[in-house]
């Protein structure tokens, strides 16, 4: 098992942005992975970047959302060459279906339960 921890991102102080990325995919991987692998590292990299949420349906349907300080960086990730050419191809090869929703977040906030230390 992994010692990663699964958990949301973190609550910021707004306003911010969600860009929201919801898609249905092709059948097969067909290099998907390791270009999303690729595509969440050099997000990292935009100024403003705050963190990303992903989760995937049993039936396909997946969703990220992406979370900006401010638009300059969604526009920074948006004209990303690398970014562009993977939303090319993946049109091409990976999506039957996607839609994109930004979204200017005003109110954040968030919650986490307490952990009992393990006793040794």
């Amino acid at each position: 098992m992994s010692d990663h921890l699964i958990a949301p991102v973190a609550a910021h102080e707004p306003p911010y942005y969600a860009v929201v990325f919801t898609s249905l995919r092709t059948e097969g991987d067909n290099g998907y992975g390791e270009t999303a692998d690729r595509m969440g590292e050099l997000v990292k990299e935009v100024p403003g970047f705050l963190g990303e949420d992903s989760a995937r349906t049993p039936g396909g349907l997946a969703i990220t959302v992406a979370y900006f300080r401010d638009e300059a960086g969604i526009e920074e990730w948006r004209n990303h060459l690398e970014h562009r050419a993977a939303k090319k191809h993946g049109r091409e090869h990976w999506y039957e279906r996607y839609s994109i929703h930004i979204a200017k977040v005003e109110h954040s906030h968030g919650f986490e339960r307490e952990r009992e230390r393990e006793r040794a």
